[in-house]
């Protein structure tokens, strides 16, 4: 094993090409330009995103395809049942105007029915957002890339519930 002494004059000369290949990447974006965000897409072609609502985790992959959705291994009409619930899984597509232009394969944990189709929801519309950087405005101004930061409150000691308080008596 042979070690090589670098010196000062070495070190200088590697920086200054550092600097060189740095300014050769920047040298197509000017000052206060913005820069176009590049999608995200693995080597199926597919982008994944994380939604959460509640109690519920979402692991959400987007691909395009003709509009399938798979919701743990199920159809989602049949794991979500209720019209509103599948109205809320719809919403980041009709936003976007991709309505049965991408399958949606996820697998959701913890939360109620309701708490799962938002982290669905947020889940679709972050993977959307790195498959196609350009839908970001559309889909933010519709609220659908906000985590919704409501929980549930805890109880608190000496009261029956969060809020409600045992009954007061004067005798």
């Amino acid at each position: 094993m042979a070690t090589e002494k670098v010196g000062l004059e070495d070190l200088k000369i590697a920086v200054k090409k550092a600097a060189f290949v740095d300014k050769a990447d920047n040298a197509g974006v000017e000052a206060g330009a913005v820069v176009q965000a590049k999608p995200k897409i693995d080597a199926q072609g597919r982008s994944y995103a994380t939604g959460k609502r509640k109690n519920a985790i979402a692991r959400v992959w987007i691909k395009p395809g003709m509009g399938k959705i798979l919701v743990n291994g199920r159809v989602f009409e049949q794991y979500f049942a209720r019209p509103v619930l599948q109205m809320i899984i719809n919403q980041p597509f009709k936003a976007a105007n991709r309505i049965t232009q991408y399958d949606v394969w996820c697998t959701v944990v913890g939360g109620g029915l309701s708490g799962q189709a938002g982290a669905v929801r947020h889940g679709i519309s972050k993977a959307l957002t790195f498959f196609e950087p350009d839908l970001r405005p559309a889909l933010k101004e519709g609220g659908f890339l906000t985590r919704d930061s409501r929980i549930v409150e805890r109880k608190k000691y000496g009261q029956a519930k969060a809020r409600r308080r045992f009954q007061f008596s004067k005798r």
